[in-house]
């Protein structure tokens, strides 16, 4: 018999017991999966972002499939009236949560924050902070490399080569936190939304003490505690020369915007008063 012919057979009958045997492990080893699995996943965004802390939409959609309370599950980009419909389909009610932004708490541009030195490796804020440095003098203002921005799976950031730093796209950020993880100085929060998008923040990571911190950038944070004192419903705490704003308490009554020294703290997307006219 001619070689090729019988080396062909030889691989046809392996082949075929081959497939015989896959086909009894899979029917004995099979998991029946439960069919409202598929339909959670299917309402999911499918971005795989991590802002509900699990590996996964598939992941999640497991999870709330086979819990008993949805108090722990929420997935931030889906909003409430998906997971609504989550909630329907595993028969169980899900957490009221307040919808999240991400904020720079860093406003040292490039022309209150001069650049002393010109990082010329890889354009990585995870490089720069590894190497305990930057091109500014703030030891905690943002690197401007956009790492952020990359990590964002929503396209919801961009950077602004005016400023040096990124800028979130209100309309399109869901608060899935993966900003957040991405910047090695965590100097990115999630914050409360605020009606109609009215928030207080305090625009500053720098924990120097003020004269040094004033000197590495002009609008930083000096820890006076003046907006503290100023605060009348206990939202602001200082500690290591920093203020922040507890979003929590914080009533956007804008006393502290108008009593920091200098303008570390920001107010947005509040109503411009009108000018009274004489």
């Amino acid at each position: 018999m001619n070689v090729i012919i019988l080396s062909i057979i030889v691989l046809g009958i392996i082949g075929i017991v081959g497939a015989a045997v896959l086909f009894v492990v899979a029917r004995k080893f099979h998991v029946q999966e439960d069919p409202r699995i598929d339909q959670v996943e299917a309402l999911l965004p499918g971005a795989n972002c991590g802002g509900c802390g699990r590996s996964g939409c598939r992941d999640f959609a497991v999870a709330c499939v086979g819990a008993d309370s949805l108090e722990s599950l929420t997935c931030p980009s889906s909003g409430a009236e998906i997971m609504k419909k989550i909630g329907e389909i595993v028969g169980l009610t899900p957490a009221v949560t307040k919808p999240k932004i991400a904020v720079l708490k860093c406003n040292g541009t490039c022309d209150l924050r001069p650049a002393l030195a010109r990082f010329e490796g890889a354009p990585s804020c995870a490089v720069l902070a590894s190497l305990g440095t930057g091109e500014s003098a703030c030891p905690n203002g943002c690197l401007g490399c956009g790492d952020c921005v990359e990590a964002c799976p929503y396209g919801a950031m961009k950077m602004n080569l005016e400023t040096g730093l990124p800028e979130i796209i209100e309309d399109k950020c869901v608060g899935c936190a993966a900003c957040v993880k991405a910047c090695p100085r965590s100097i990115i929060e999630l914050r409360y939304k605020g009606p109609r998008g009215m928030r207080v923040y305090v625009a500053c990571s720098n924990k120097e003490k003020g004269a040094v911190a004033m000197k590495e950038c002009k609008v930083a944070c000096i820890g006076c505690g003046k907006c503290a004192k100023a605060c009348t419903h206990e939202a602001i705490t200082v500690a290591n020369n920093l203020a922040y704003i507890d979003f929590e308490k914080c009533k956007l009554c804008k006393k502290c915007v108008d009593e920091c020294p200098t303008h570390a703290i920001h107010a947005v997307n509040f109503p411009v008063k009108k000018a009274v006219e004489s």
